[in-house]
């Protein structure tokens, strides 16, 4: 029988995997390493992907502290969020969080140096890193290799941003890089017994509720540690929002999000851990869906309306044969 309840939700929440594994909550400090992508630096284009913004998947503030060679400090990034997460939580421990661009991306050993620099840090359980599938060469995955068998007690994931399955979409946000290697990806870092969180955008221009499925039922078919979903956001000053100024595409409504999140997450394996339900779109540079602003409610709104329909993660599952 499948279990219906992780703790107080329905789904297999970050939250509740941290509170198994380490006994109390954790949290994820993001971090800016100062790397691009090859969308952004004329490896494969140089405009990124049609929703990402100057920041990257994420805000940070234009007075990054900064090292001596001129990129964000990692040392004074650290001090200052463990200090407002100390302050403001009370936590005594976190998981830092790689967020911006591809992390992966870059000098090998410059990031060697700040993967281990977090990972000697006794109040870090471990080491989030996003980046794509296309950016793991060889002597990164040798690093990464590396890290597991030196830091044996900390964790170390790899977040990879694949967004959609279907070759359309892949077209129109600029992924540049087709699902084989999403797939060669994953089945690497699989090797190397690194887990894997996917980035998966729900409410694409163009795609309906089928393919949206399709893309979980895909993911389904990997052995994937989590998944983020997101909501697809407008942020001012890209691509993406020069479609929606001219009217190519609507946003999601509320309730149509709600009803999508029940959805993907009944089809979705109860095994995936969800590391994100909404996103957080910056609100200075926001310009839809406005809603999404309201995170708690929007979480209270699927968890009652989970409950009224006695929804739960892999309702809907199919075990494979």
């Amino acid at each position: 029988m499948l279990k219906r309840r992780w703790g107080d939700k329905p789904y297999f929440s970050l939250d509740h995997y941290f509170k198994s594994v380490y006994g109390e909550k954790i949290y994820k400090l993001a971090l800016h390493a100062g790397c691009s992508c090859p969308v952004r630096d004329g490896t494969l284009d140089v405009r990124g992907c049609i929703f990402c913004s100057e920041g990257g998947s994420g805000e940070f503030a234009a007075a990054l502290p900064l090292d001596a060679e001129g990129r964000p400090d990692i040392d004074a990034q650290l001090k200052d969020s463990l200090a407002r997460i100390r302050d403001k939580f009370g936590g005594r421990y976190c998981m830092a969080y790689l967020q911006p661009f591809s992390n992966t991306w870059g000098d090998p050993e410059r990031l060697n140096a700040i993967y281990r620099r977090l990972l000697e840090d006794e109040r870090i359980i471990g080491l989030s890193i996003a980046t794509r599938p296309d950016c793991l060469p060889p002597r990164i995955l040798q690093i990464l290799d590396e890290l597991r068998h030196d830091y044996p007690e900390k964790a170390l994931w790899i977040e990879l941003g694949f967004q959609t399955m279907h070759p359309a979409s892949i077209r129109y946000i600029r992924r540049g890089y087709d699902n084989s290697v999403f797939e060669k990806a994953v089945h690497e870092l699989n090797g190397l017994q690194i887990p894997v969180i996917v980035h998966l955008i729900l409410g694409l221009p163009g795609e309906d509720r089928t393919q949206m499925l399709s893309t979980i039922e895909y993911i389904n078919t990997f052995p994937v540690f989590g998944v983020k979903l997101q909501l697809l956001h407008v942020l001012e000053g890209t691509d993406l929002a020069k479609d929606f100024a001219a009217r190519r595409f609507e946003v999601l409504t509320r309730e149509e999000y709600i009803h999508l999140l029940i959805d993907v997450l009944e089809h979705l394996c109860p095994e995936i851990t969800v590391h994100r339900l909404t996103g957080d779109g910056p609100r200075r540079i926001l310009l839809a869906p406005l809603w999404s602003t309201d995170k708690k409610g929007v979480l209270n709104g699927l968890h009652s309306e989970m409950d009224r329909l006695g929804s739960y993660q892999g309702r809907l599952w199919t075990p494979p044969v």
